[in-house]
């Protein structure tokens, strides 16, 4: 099927209360392998691109790929360029393909977070692509504080007025939550996420998925998460499987080495994706 609009999957995940994974890919194999992943757990999926890879792969070419996957994919995959902070890296990647955008404005103040949001939006939505935001502080995982430290936290209190005066097509929150290996195990402030959903009818998105604990992961989703974003865990699941298949001497070639990990960094996402699940 063709590319579908990533606000179109959101909405139907919130409708049907579940969630979806959204992959930081970085090459053809991590694209593709999420996509048949998602297919053979008959769930919608997102591939998402950061911006400081595209100097390994290029707007254009992750674009490209995805487009073509999904259009002989048989459940519905979005294109979303994660966590860009210019105007003009974000209309760039418009440029190049992508639908869906995510302005991170959340080391901002409120009011400039709001102002340089909006101008993503009327921009985005003039050429119908989505866009995300983020309000509150979502930081580095390896820093306790930046995850810990509730001040950092989304404000319920401020999402809904943020959300009309943006027009957003959905919102990043910071409940706990933290990019890349925690260094203790997170805590999610489940009671702050059943304000914030109650504060708003958009869409919610948690970011730092990997390493959050499953349990956790179930009940955010039950409190109205509906995009779960994925980098870490994907990353770690192709190097430990490599790592593997060089150490059994598996790996005669590169392909030797691709067809060997397949399967397994496959069941890895798809271990992520049954989480999700309604």
């Amino acid at each position: 099927m063709p590319l579908e609009k990533v606000s179109v999957i959101l909405n139907e995940a919130d409708k049907g209360g579940y969630a979806v994974a959204a992959f930081n890919a970085f090459n053809y194999e991590s694209i593709t392998w999420i996509i048949e992943a998602a297919e053979e757990e008959n769930m919608p999926v997102i591939a998402m691109l950061y911006p400081a890879c595209a100097s390994f792969i290029p707007f254009t070419a992750f674009a490209a790929i995805v487009k073509d996957a999904a259009s002989r994919a048989k459940v519905p995959v979005g294109l979303h360029l994660d966590h860009s902070r210019s105007f003009e890296e974000i209309m760039a990647g418009i440029r190049d393909g992508f639908t869906s955008v995510m302005i991170d404005g959340s080391s901002l103040p409120f009011e400039d977070n709001v102002r340089a949001t909006r101008e993503i939006v009327k921009a985005a939505h003039a050429m119908d692509v989505d866009v995300e935001a983020e309000l509150g502080y979502v930081g580095s995982a390896s820093n306790i504080d930046d995850y810990a430290d509730s001040a950092r936290y989304t404000d319920a209190a401020s999402v809904a007025e943020f959300v009309e005066r943006t027009g957003v097509d959905s919102l990043a929150i910071a409940i706990g939550n933290a990019h890349g290996n925690y260094a203790a195990t997170p805590n999610l402030d489940l009671k702050r996420l059943e304000e914030i959903n109650k504060a708003t009818d958009i869409p919610l998105v948690l970011h730092g998925g990997s390493g959050i604990p499953d349990e956790q992961v179930k009940a955010a989703v039950k409190l109205g998460i509906n995009k779960l974003n994925i980098g870490t865990e994907l990353n770690q699941m192709f190097i430990e499987k490599l790592q593997e298949a060089m150490d059994k001497n598996k790996c005669e070639g590169m392909l030797d080495c691709m067809m060997e990990i397949k399967d397994k960094v496959k069941e890895g996402i798809k271990q992520k994706i049954r989480l999700l699940k309604p």
